[in-house]
């Protein structure tokens, strides 16, 4: 992630880009890398379908229609004031920046990791809670890996914006696999588990070997939380196989959580 510094550097070189732009030619090729730079850029450090792309993307450099006695003027007046736009906008980011970059960011990555050890740790609660319900209602049953996911994807939902689920991983050992959980902002990749009769010790610790191998490849996330549900107590040393397959690297960090325990 950008610091607060190389954040405001990047936006203040593209603002600069844009005094050069109004000295070439429409839509010359140093436009298009300009604009899909900033793009980027702006993707990089407010995340992506967010109102700040949005507010980039709908400027207009352009009449739209075609007409034959439209004098040339007319085309460069309008391509000028989406660069000024642009600059405006972009300055606005950087007054953003300015002024909120360190109240959304005032908690870090290993305050975000404690918080999804804690829901992961505390899943087990809300399952049981979710499951007898009062009143005759219908209570919500965990009967498959799909189902942890359904209920972890709600509760991660109360502590994080930007949440992307199943999304592939690169090739890995001839093969790829989906990541069940993307924190995109905080970096975290979150793998879900749930045991049964035929995943138990030694089929998770393997499946889990493989994932975190492969999983160290993806882009450059660099925290690994592992969650293994499991509520039938089927794993027999939770605590030997979660000390087993953590890694505290700087360059790739693992943890495995398996609840609930005896």
């Amino acid at each position: 992630m950008l610091s607060k510094e190389d954040a405001l550097q990047r936006f203040n070189r593209q603002i600069k880009a844009i005094e050069d732009l109004m000295r070439k030619p429409r839509f010359c090729p140093d436009f298009d890398k300009w604009h899909r730079d900033t793009e980027i850029l702006i993707e990089k450090i407010f995340s992506e379908n967010t109102r700040h792309i949005n507010d980039f993307n709908n400027i207009s450099y352009d009449l739209g229609i075609l007409m034959s006695n439209t004098p040339d003027y007319e085309y460069d007046k309008v391509y000028r004031n989406g660069l000024t736009r642009a600059e405006s906008i972009l300055k606005s980011f950087i007054d953003e920046i300015n002024d909120y970059w360190d109240l959304e960011r005032k908690v870090d990555n290993r305050d975000c990791l404690l918080i999804v050890e804690k829901i992961c740790s505390r899943f087990p609660k809300v399952a049981r809670q979710l499951g007898s319900r009062q009143r005759n209602k219908k209570p919500f049953e965990i009967m498959d890996e799909y189902d942890v996911q359904y209920l972890l994807h709600a509760l991660l939902l109360l502590e994080f914006d930007d949440i992307r689920p199943e999304e592939w991983t690169p090739s890995y050992a001839g093969g790829s696999s989906r990541v069940d959980f993307l924190l995109k902002n905080e970096k975290i990749i979150i793998e879900v588990k749930k045991t049964r009769p035929n995943l138990k010790d030694k089929e998770v610790g393997e499946q889990l070997i493989i994932d975190i191998e492969g999983y160290q490849t993806y882009q450059d996330f660099k925290k690994l939380i592992c969650f293994v549900y499991d509520p039938d107590h089927l794993i027999k040393n939770p605590s030997a196989l979660e000390n087993d397959l953590r890694k505290d690297k700087d360059d790739f960090m693992v943890k495995v959580i398996i609840a609930p325990k005896l």
